[in-house]
């Protein structure tokens, strides 16, 4: 799951996928602003068939959160 997610972050916000860690803060580390937020939601969503409540959304501040709540939903 976590190999996943850090592909898309990767191809979304142009950073090497080897740089992405799941302690990697979303925000901060990766650069990702507002928008980028709501297309790996709207990725992630889509790929995964899930649908990610705003309120879960602004818990997720490191990839392990993204990929925490993707496996919670398994």
């Amino acid at each position: 799951m976590f190999e996943r997610v850090r592909e898309i972050l990767a191809k979304q916000l142009r950073v090497s996928a080897e740089s992405i860690t799941p302690d990697s803060r979303i925000k901060n580390d990766l650069g990702a602003d507002s928008l980028d937020i709501l297309q790996l939601l709207m990725t992630i969503e889509e790929e995964y068939n899930v649908q990610v409540p705003d309120e879960q959304l602004a818990t997720f501040e490191t990839v392990k959160d993204v990929v925490d709540f993707l496996e919670s939903l398994k």
